[in-house]
């Protein structure tokens, strides 16, 4: 199976940071439409390098992780997602990394 965790910055530009119903309402119709067997969301706090600033940049972030069978079919939903997220929420980027695993539910 691959695993995928997502990095969602809760900071968005021209205004105050996503609110916990706005990220409520994108689980609903985007994440939970495109991942219904299921999916884990932490709360977290990032940093990181904007490459067009070159400015450290920090803040709230949700992170999303899937595991989900391997294949090509598997990256579309996740593809999905990231740029549903960045489109509604004018985001240079969701930040992504996948892991191969082993494991049952």
């Amino acid at each position: 199976m691959a695993v995928f965790t997502l990095y969602f910055g809760k900071a968005i530009p021209g205004r105050g940071d996503l609110t916990e119903a706005e990220w409520r309402l994108f689980l609903d119709d985007t994440v939970t439409v495109n991942l219904p067997d299921g999916f884990t969301v932490l709360d977290a706090y990032g940093a990181w390098l904007n490459p067009k600033t070159h400015t450290a940049g920090t803040e709230a972030t949700k992170v999303v992780i899937a595991a989900l069978p391997e294949g090509p079919r598997a990256l579309a939903p996740i593809n999905h997602i990231r740029t549903a997220y960045q489109d509604r929420f004018h985001q240079q980027l969701v930040g992504m990394t996948v892991e191969h695993a082993c494991g049952s539910f």
